[in-house]
């Protein structure tokens, strides 16, 4: 998948590259279109100076422009190969970003680091919670068993000491059933 992630970045990377080529070649080509009508206005001049010239001197005057004009030529030739190679179709794309391109390795290892150590950290406090209140919940009902118990006995002992034989007599087999009771 890094690998996958990695080939996307560069096909991406070297997209934009080449649009940015296309546009500084189209640029080029205008500049150098200039410079050729540029220089043929020179040419012309130059041409009209020379007759003006060889109509003043009697000393003729040649130029050879024959290295200057093959020159140009294979610049042009250059020019139009490389036009020839560029992608005639230039298609633009937007893209939303939720990671960045470059070094998102870093960026998954830090991110999602602290992400990771929050959400066990979440985890834990939530666990914590839910265990403190299930003993609280667990001690209030003891605590109620315990009131329920020590109304019982005070209850019980009440009877006990204000009743007559017959009833404690009773309440002394109630009292042992209960025990014989556990038991089983």
């Amino acid at each position: 998948m890094e690998t996958n992630g990695k080939n996307r970045l560069d096909k991406d990377t070297l997209q934009l590259v080449l649009e940015e080529f296309t546009v500084e070649q189209k640029t080029t080509n205008q500049n150098i279109g200039e410079l050729i009508i540029a220089i043929d206005n020179l040419g012309k001049k130059l041409d009209v100076f020379n007759e003006q010239q060889l109509a003043k001197s009697d000393v003729p005057i040649s130029i050879d422009t024959a290295p200057v004009k093959s020159a140009l030529e294979k610049g042009f030739l250059d020019i139009k190969y490389m036009i020839g190679r560029e992608p005639k179709s230039v298609t633009r794309k937007l893209q939303i970003l939720l990671f960045p391109e470059q070094d998102a390795k870093l960026f998954y290892k830090i991110v999602f680091g602290r992400w990771f150590l929050l959400a066990v950290a979440l985890f834990a406090l939530k666990f914590a919670y839910s265990w403190g209140l299930d003993y609280t919940q667990s001690m209030k009902e003891v605590q109620k068993q315990h009131l329920e118990n020590e109304k019982i006995k005070q209850a019980w002992s009440y009877m006990y000491k204000h009743n007559g034989k017959a009833t404690k007599t009773m309440m002394d087999k109630a009292y042992n059933f209960s025990d014989s009771e556990k038991d089983k």
